[in-house]
Parts: C-alpha cells; structure tokens; sequence
C-alpha cells in the first residue's frame, strides 16, 4: 500500500473510502450511507447511525478481553506522582461518575463544562459525558473568571466539573475562586458544580452547589452507554475569535470516531496496546484528540503528563518519560523542543535515558523550524515529522503518513494532503496557484468526517468565517504554497503575510532564516507599520542558554543572514534581543498582540496568555529601537 494509491482511492471513491473505515467502530446502529449534502455546505457525515463513543473508547476493549490493559499513565513530576489505569478500571470509574452525574439530572444533549489540569479524572470526565450523550466544553484550567463566563453563557451548562487547583513549577493556581467568579458573572446559572479536591489544595466547597468528586458518586448506580445519533454533537471546544468572542467547534459523533480511529493506524502507525504520548493538555483540540478519544478509540495506551519540557526537573524530562513508560510516538509542539534545544543545546540529557523503543516523532501547533527538526533528527535518530492541523480540522490536514508510507521528509513542509483533504492555494480571486507561488490555503468542501460541521448556534458565523471567502472551500486562513511533488508549506498565518513596498512576504521564512544562526534558540518576526514601506520586519531574538555572545553582535549577524537568504527585499534591519516571548499556554507566539504593542495601539489581553508579564519586556525592548510610543 502507497500513500498515492490510499489518497487516489479516496478520490475516486470518497464515501466508499469512508464507509469502509468506519468498519472499525462498534456501531449500535450502522449507517445507511456515509455523507449527508442536503443542507449544503453544512455537510454530515454518518449521520443516521446510533453510537457511543464511550463504548468505543472503553468498553469494547474491556468485552474483547483487554481489561487488564493499560489506559491510562498518569505521570506528574510537578507532584511527584505515577500511577497507571486499566482499561476495566476505566471503565468502572467513568460508569460511576456517569452514573453520578445521572443522579444529578444530567442527560443526553446536556451540556457540561469540565474545567480541569492534567490528571486522568479530566479524562473521566469527558467520557463520563460521553456516556451519557451529554456534550463536554473542556476549558483549560486556570483561565480567566471572564472568559470562562463568556463560555458558560454560551453553552449554558447544566454542570460544570472541575478541580480544587492546578500545579505549575513553584506555584499552585487556585481554580476555586476563579470558578465562583466566572459563576457569579455569567448570567446563566450552572445547577451544580463537582469538585475533584487535590491535596496541594482542598477548597471550600458551598453546600447544595458544590459536590465532592468521591462523596457525590457514593451508592449510586453505575451508567450504561447512551446510544446518541452519528450527528449528536460530541463537544464544543472553544477556540478565541478575531471578535474576542469564541468560536465554539463542534464535533459530531460519528465523524470523530471514525477518523480519529483511522488516523492512529495510518498517520501515526500505532498498534492497539502499545503507548502513545500526545505531550500538550485537555483544553485543547490536540488533548480531545490524541490524549484522550484517539489513543483510547484505538485501543493505546495514553499518557496524561503534568509538567513542562523543562525546569519540571530539567530539559531531561521528556526523554524520562519516553524511557519509562515504552513510549513508541511522541507527538508534541515545536516550541517544547525549542525550549529543550535552548536548556541542552548538546543534548547532554539525552545519554541519560535508553530511548531505544521511540519510533516517530510528531510536532505540530504552530511552524516547525528547519533547524529544530534538524536538531530533534540528529538528537533522537528517528523520523521527524512535522503535520499541520487545526481547532476546526481536528485532525491533520497534511501530514506524512507513516502507517501507510514512510515518505521522504522535506524540510519546512508538514508533507502531503491526507485522505479526505483536497488542497488547493488560492489567489484573491479564488483561482489556483501556479507550483511554487504563495496564496491562501483552503481545502475543497466537504471537510472529511471529524471535522466541524458547524460552530455552536453560530451558524452564520461560520459561514463568515470560513465559508465566504472562497465559496466551495473551507478557508484555512494560513497562507503557503505546494511544491512539484504535491507537499505543502505553511508559511505563515494569512495575517501575518506582511507588504514591504508592495512585496508579499512571509514572516515564517524570516523566522526560518533567524533561527539557524548558531546563537538563536527561539524566535518571531512581526511587521510594524511604517510610513514609507507601509508594513516593515522585526525580529525578536532568544539566546541560547549560556550563548555569552555580545547581543549587538548576534543582531547583525541576524540582519545580515536575512538579506543573504531572502535579500535587501526583505528590508530586514530591525531586530531586538529578549528573554522570552509572549505566548499561549498551547506555545503559540501571539504575534498579533506584539504587532499591536510595536505600533502603539491599544489591544484586550488574549485570554490564553501564559505569562502576561512577557508583554512589558516585548514593549521596553521595543522602545529601545523607537518603537511602542503610545500615539
């Protein structure tokens, strides 16, 4: 089998392709036919079968003898703990929390808020909803009272599930009080609320409103699965809009559990029972996918790690637990492996640690640097490969299928379209771009099953967002171009495409260029406003750790490699060294916010900042190149 042949076969014959996948779900209904188009360009997929995705994810293996497998590897430097769950201990626990929350009034299509930090009850959570047909929102732990309102009015939960804390290095983050202050300024009204109190910190619980995770599921029945449509939505995950109000995905049953199940084999060349360790967090899309539903649907085992790639104790970590627990694939964001690359740029950690039983690497979340990927290549000796997916998409877009082919892996691309994806690049005007030039990115409707077919009660939202743009196309918003063999290259956000006297340049290939000087272990490249060129580029500079080089010095060099690879064009001059940059908790670089912050206008602290502080360093170094004066 080829990749060619498998992505051929599912063009000339896209709902025979689908239908034969979803052979692999226990299906309590099998569907008719695999898409439904008559509310075009709303399209469903699987819609008329009955299914749980609980039993999918848990029981079905417990039936077929896999009970004594493990499920779940809970693994928690911050706390210095590791335990594992088997799939029938899971099973158990998610049938009474499930049974619990039934007590409770909670029902099929009720919605539930779970507000929770990496432990494996986040993931009994979201499957005891899915037990009972109940759609979860998973907010990530910790976020602001005002955004976690924001979310709370929207899907209007009857419940929300949620932990005492969260443990970051040398801190402890109190959910309680951000919880009761979300509560009290939504205007929807949750019934209850259920508390999994953590030792590091117990919360005071209010009474007839708040229950303790253990004493609410005392001497209640276990539930059973909830037979639910194959187009009942299975979550809304929300994702930050250009609005400042969220985007609420939603994720149909059936499409998910056929596509997820599908990608674990042939994307990421998993075989049921062995450990897959997707290193990102339940609040988002990477978390619902492949920490939780993909690995469990296919029968893996998965890894819930709650730390960070360094200082949870050192750069070392990451390859600890790879050798501890067997982990054959590890899939992570970019940004880790810069953090890693600038502690250990010599990989002494990893002499440490027999990493012998790693196969593949798999990064992905924002732009996978050249030099990174060189460096994950020559450190761990096994394939690096970088995919491309999206919130919306829910699974990969582009990738390099390693279940199926091993293909040749190019530098700077996420490798090919998957089945179920026709891209295409795009001028202004809709029509396609020739080999090598760079256009918007939009995929060919329908979406394939496991993406969104909608947003939450924003139907015509969703139409503006993604639909309008290109009619026939979901529009990706990321801009690249495809090479003579077919793979893609993201080069950059379409916003951050920036116009240096009316040339269009990617800010991603200046980025590229920066991060393989020897001294640079991190970097960004945003577009300032200026009057003569209308856009310029700005590069902001991480040193390595123990560089020692004089900043002044590593600037120019920087200035001058730019105009060698992409040449006086580019007019790159402008360049800052920082400590760190201002980012998402997911590791992605709010480039917006520091455009904004450059050019002196006033912007909303994005809600999935991780350390606001960042952003006062951004704004002194600005100032100290003539930028970030208030107009």
């Amino acid at each position: 089998m080829t990749y060619r042949s498998v992505y051929e076969g599912w063009k000339s014959d896209p709902e025979g392709f689908w239908m034969d996948a979803a052979q692999n779900i226990d299906w309590v209904k099998p569907p008719s036919k695999a898409l439904f188009d008559d509310k075009a360009p709303i399209y469903e997929w699987f819609a008329d079968a009955e299914v749980n995705t609980c039993w999918n994810a848990v029981d079905r293996h417990v039936e077929a003898g896999n009970g004594d497998r493990t499920a779940i590897i809970y693994d928690s430097p911050v706390t210095h703990t590791k335990h594992e769950i088997s799939y029938l201990e899971l099973r158990d626990r998610v049938a009474s929390l499930a049974g619990a929350l039934r007590a409770k009034g909670v029902e099929k299509g009720d919605r539930v808020i779970i507000y929770m930090p990496m432990v494996p009850e986040a993931l009994e959570a979201m499957l005891a909803c899915a037990r009972l047909g109940a759609v979860h929102s998973v907010v990530f732990g910790g976020f602001a009272a005002n955004e976690l309102a924001v979310r709370i009015d929207d899907c209007k939960p009857k419940a929300i599930i949620a932990a005492s804390c969260g443990i970051e290095p040398g801190r402890v983050v109190h959910y309680k009080p951000l919880l009761e202050g979300a509560v009290a300024e939504a205007k929807h009204k949750p019934e209850f609320c259920v508390i999994f109190q953590r030792e590091q910190e117990v919360a005071k619980l209010n009474e007839g409103f708040d229950f303790d995770w253990h004493a609410f599921q005392y001497d209640v029945d276990p539930a059973e699965c909830v037979p639910v449509a194959g187009n009942h939505p299975s979550y809304i995950l929300y994702t930050s809009g250009t609005t400042g109000q969220p985007k609420g995905v939603i994720r149909h049953t059936a499409g998910q559990l056929v596509a997820l199940n599908w990608t674990m084999s042939n994307i990421y060349g998993m075989e049921p029972g062995e450990v897959f360790w997707a290193a990102s967090d339940v609040g988002w899309v990477v978390g619902h996918s492949y920490i939780c539903y993909g690995p469990l649907i296919h029968g893996n085992t998965t890894i819930v790690f709650e730390g960070k790639p360094v200082g949870t104790p050192d750069a070392g970590t990451f390859w600890r637990v790879i050798q501890d627990h067997d982990v054959k694939v590890l899939f992570t964001a970019p940004t880790a492996f810069r953090a890693i690359k600038r502690e250990d740029p010599s990989g002494d950690f990893l002499d440490k640690y027999d990493l012998s039983g790693l196969r593949t690497l798999f990064l992905a979340g924002e732009r996978a640097d050249p030099d990174t990927i060189v460096w994950a290549q020559e450190k761990l000796g096994v394939p690096v490969v970088d995919h491309w997916w999206q919130t919306e998409t829910g699974w990969a877009i582009a990738a390099n299928p390693v279940g199926i082919e091993e293909l040749p892996i190019k530098l700077g691309s996420p490798s090919v379209a998957m089945p179920g994806y026709d891209v295409q690049i795009l001028d202004e005007g809709g029509n396609e771009m020739p080999v090598g030039e760079m256009g918007a990115i939009a995929v060919k409707l329908p979406l394939p099953p496991g993406t969104l077919p909608t947003l939450w009660n924003a139907e015509a939202r969703y139409h503006s967002s993604y639909l309008t743009t290109f009619p026939g196309y979901y529009e990706t918003g990321d801009a690249g171009y495809k090479d003579e063999d077919g793979y893609l290259y993201i080069m950059a956000r379409t916003d951050d495409v920036i116009n240096v006297a009316g040339h269009r340049l990617s800010t991603g290939g200046m980025e590229e260029v920066l991060a393989s000087h020897p001294d640079v272990g991190e970097c960004a490249v945003i577009g300032v406003t200026d009057q003569l060129k209308g856009q310029l580029p700005m590069g902001f500079l991480c040193l390595n750790t123990g560089s020692g080089r004089d900043q002044a010095e590593v600037v120019s060099e920087c200035v001058k490699l730019v105009r060698e690879k992409i040449g006086p064009v580019a007019a790159f001059k402008l360049a800052v060294v920082v400590d760190r940059l201002p980012k998402t908790r997911s590791g992605k670089i709010l480039r917006a916010t520091m455009v904004k912050i450059a050019d002196g206008e006033e912007f909303k602290m994005p809600a999935t900042i991780d350390d606001p502080v960042i952003l006062d360093e951004i704004r002194d170094a600005l100032v100290t190149v003539g930028y970030s004066k208030s107009k």
